[in-house]
Order: C-alpha cells, then sequence, then structure tokens
C-alpha cells in the first residue's frame, strides 16, 4: 500500500517547508518536510529537493507499516505512514498502538495511543508540545475516519 495524495498533504501540512537545516523543538537538524537523515546546520535545498527528500522518507515509513501485515483501510495506513514518519520506524514497531492495531485494527482505544505519543525532549525534559498534541488527534482523527 502507498501513502494517499490526501495522506501526502496531511503529512506536509504538520511538517512545513523549510529549505534550510534548522534545529526542531527536539534538537534535531532538519530540512525540507521533516528531513533529518545526514541534515547539519548551514544546509539548504530547493523545493523539488524537498519533496524528493518526502517521497524517500515516506518510503521507509510504508515499508515499516507494511511489514506489519496489517488490514487496513487507507484511512489507517495514512495515519500510521505520518505516525511513523514523525517517531521513527523503532519507536513504531516497539509501540502499543501497533500490538493494539495488530490484535483489533479498529480497537477503539487506540485513540489513546496515538496521544501518548506528544512529547519530545526540550533542554533534557520530556515535554508536551502543542504541535504534537494537535497531530496526534489529527491522525487520530484520520485513523477513525
Amino acid at each position: 500500500m502507498k501513502t494517499s495524495n490526501s495522506g501526502v498533504d496531511f503529512i506536509r501540512s504538520h511538517e512545513g517547508l523549510v529549505l534550510t537545516a534548522y534545529k526542531c523543538p527536539a534538537g534535531v537538524w532538519t530540512i525540507g518536510y521533516g528531513h533529518t537523515k545526514g541534515v547539519k546546520q548551514g544546509d539548504r535545498i530547493t523545493e523539488k529537493e524537498a519533496i524528493e527528500y518526502l517521497k524517500e522518507d515516506l518510503e521507509d515509513s510504508e515499508k515499516a507499516v507494511s511489514s506489519q501485515n496489517l488490514k487496513l483501510n487507507q484511512n489507517q495506513f495514512d495515519a500510521l505512514v505520518s505516525f511513523t514518519f514523525n517517531v521513527g520506524s523503532g519507536n513504531f514497531k516497539s509501540s502499543t498502538l501497533l500490538k493494539k492495531a495488530k490484535a483489533n485494527p479498529n480497537d477503539p482505544t487506540i485513540r489513546n495511543e496515538f496521544a501518548k505519543w506528544n512529547k519530545a525532549k526540550v533542554k533534557g525534559v520530556l515535554t508536551a508540545l502543542p504541535g504534537l498534541t494537535r497531530r496526534r488527534k489529527e491522525e487520530a482523527d484520520l485513523y477513525f475516519k
């Protein structure tokens, strides 16, 4: 399964586009639509490069979700790809969210599992971030749409 166009737009809307490397709230160098691999201070890219990075990065997240052999509809897949893209495939694979989706992809308590992933380290302290809280709610809404 591939991320739908609306799923890609959903991810782009949460990531935003920045063409110059910056440190995200968690202190990770980031560029484009949330691309982090190999990014360092001073890097600059074009919008075309940002879109290419996003497509490459989404492939990794799509594979991580697809490898779990879940029986998902398109919205559920898109929501899990967005989640995985943001938190990383290792965190996705070890999450209770995934365990619940494997047991029953329509389990309503999955919504609560999305909500748990709204924190990042800020100055060494795990802190709830408003942007992550909003994103997790919207991912859960998409998942159950």
